[in-house]
Formats: structure tokens, C-alpha cells, sequence
């Protein structure tokens, strides 16, 4: 007669069995995972890609027949020259140019308003800020415009047409100018105002002498973006009444397309604010990699 198998030892040839069976068969093989680089240089492929059959399939389906006798009249454009460089580019420059300084002012005003100890201030320059921030510069032009003259009847703005400009781009300007120039003055290290103060120095001599220069070599980059903001906000210039010895680049684009039914005019008013808006922003760039490195 068998003897009975005891029951742990019945589990553990089973156990052996199906070790033995796992053994033998074959094991698939793991699937290989993408790597991040190449995950990341297989997206970029499908970005591309996408990229250029937009570009072809826009290329292919527009009218440029159309858009070049719409846009780009050789004839008219000749026309536009030289005044579109001696008058109109000319006056945008100038435009922007005493908005800035007017602005740049105004706002180192105001920023040393809000910095002061003195309560009212703090808030007389942060209602204004955020006043002047808060509205569309397009208003502020119709204010000085129309406003202005009748709140003071009599009155006249000193430089007529460029001292109105002048006076709304460095009110909406000011705004913008004043936070960026506190946030400058506020990166210089405290312990120069104090090393000032122990040599002698009075807070506001300590300021404008020590403290201020170092800020403005912090803000620069910031700061010509401002100006290259202004630069393409002197096109509001037309919502005050200029006459045509006074039109910038968008008035005298516009006034030259009505006049030739024509968009070319237009476009080479675009083009000219490019041929200053893009050396000014690769200045800003270099002007910002200089500072990081000078960080490193």
C-alpha cells in the first residue's frame, strides 16, 4: 500500500515543475523605449514637417498675382521716395524720440514717488500708474487732443503738433518707464546706499549719484523696449489733426493708398518701421546676453 504524500512536499514538486517549465520556454523580448532625445528630435521632425506643408499649401493656394498688383506697384513705390525717408520716417523718429525723453523723466519721477517714505506719495504715483496702464493709448491721445484744449481754453502746448505727441507718448510711456526703473533701483544692493551714507553722502545725493547710474545699467535692455513700443505708438500721432508737413509713417502711407487706390504705400511704410525696429531689437538682445553674462 502507497504511503500518503504529505501535503508540503506535494507543493514544492509542483512548485519545482512549473519552475522547471518557465525555464525552457522562450521569454519575448522587452519592447525598446525612445529614448528623450530621440523623442524630442522626432518631434521636432513632425513640427517641421507641419511647418513646411503649411507653407507650401499657402504658397500654392494664394493669389500672388493679385497681392503684387495690390501690394507691390513698383511705380507707386518710387513715388513715395525720398519724403517717406526725409519727411514721414524723419518725424516718426522725432516723435518717438521727445515721447521717450518726456516719459523717461516723468516715469524717474514717479518712480522715486513710489519709493519714498512719505505715504501720499506712494499713492498719488501708484494711482497713476496704474491709471495710465490701465487705459488704451489711443484715449490718452484724444485727451491731449481734445481735452486738454478744452479744459484750458487759450492755452497752446509748447511745439504744437510734436509737443502734443511728445506729451501723450511720455504720459502713457511714464507709466510703464516708472515700475521698470523702481524694479531697477530696487536690484541695486542695499549695502550701496549705505556705504554712501557712510562716506557722507545725503539720501538724495546717494541716490542720484551712486544708486541711479547702477539701475540704469540693470534696466537698459527693458527700457529701449519701451522705446521700440513708442516707435510703432507714434502711428496715433494721426488721431490729433497733422498737417502734411507733419505725418509719420502710418498717416502718410494711408493718406498716399486712398490716393492711389492702392496698398502699396502701405507696405512700404511697414518696411520702414522695420528698418528701425529690428536693428533696435538685436540691440536689446545683445544688450541682454551681455548682462547674463556678466551675471555668470
Amino acid at each position: 500500500m502507497d504511503r500518503p504524500v504529505h501535503p508540503v512536499r506535494r507543493l514544492a514538486v509542483r512548485l519545482m515543475s512549473d519552475t522547471t517549465g518557465t525555464a525552457g520556454a522562450e521569454v519575448p523580448p522587452r519592447r525598446r523605449r525612445l529614448t528623450r532625445s530621440r523623442r524630442r528630435t522626432l518631434s521636432r521632425g513632425v513640427q517641421y514637417a507641419v511647418f513646411v506643408a503649411a507653407v507650401i499649401a499657402f504658397a500654392a493656394t494664394a493669389d500672388w498675382g493679385r497681392l503684387q498688383n495690390q501690394f507691390a506697384q513698383a511705380d507707386i513705390a518710387r513715388r513715395m521716395f525720398p519724403d517717406v525717408i526725409t519727411l514721414a520716417l524723419k518725424n516718426t523718429v522725432l516723435f518717438t524720440l521727445t515721447g521717450f525723453v518726456v516719459g523717461l523723466v516723468l516715469g524717474m519721477v514717479i518712480a522715486l514717488m513710489r519709493l519714498s517714505s512719505v505715504g501720499p506719495y506712494r499713492w498719488v504715483a501708484g494711482v497713476y500708474i496704474e491709471i495710465f496702464r490701465g487705459l488704451p493709448a489711443l484715449l490718452i491721445f484724444i485727451f491731449v487732443g481734445v481735452a486738454v484744449p478744452l479744459a484750458f481754453p487759450g492755452t497752446e502746448i509748447i511745439g504744437g503738433t510734436y509737443g502734443k505727441v511728445a506729451l501723450a507718448l511720455g504720459l502713457v510711456s511714464a507709466a510703464y518707464m516708472a515700475e521698470t526703473i523702481r524694479a531697477g533701483i530696487q536690484a541695486v544692493p542695499k549695502g550701496q546706499m549705505e556705504a554712501a551714507r557712510s562716506l557722507g553722502f545725503s539720501p538724495a545725493r546717494a541716490m542720484i549719484s551712486i544708486i541711479v547710474p547702477q539701475a540704469f545699467r540693470i534696466i537698459l535692455p527693458p527700457l529701449t523696449n519701451e522705446l521700440v513700443l513708442l516707435f510703432k505708438d507714434s502711428s496715433l500721432v494721426l488721431f490729433l489733426g497733422v498737417t502734411l508737413e507733419e505725418r509719420e509713417l502710418s498717416k502718410f502711407g494711408r493718406d498716399l493708398a486712398s490716393q492711389t487706390a492702392n496698398s502699396t504705400p502701405i507696405l512700404v511704410a511697414g518696411l520702414c518701421y522695420l528698418l528701425v525696429t529690428i536693428p533696435l531689437g538685436f540691440v536689446v538682445r545683445r544688450m541682454e546676453a551681455k548682462a547674463q553674462g556678466a551675471v555668470k
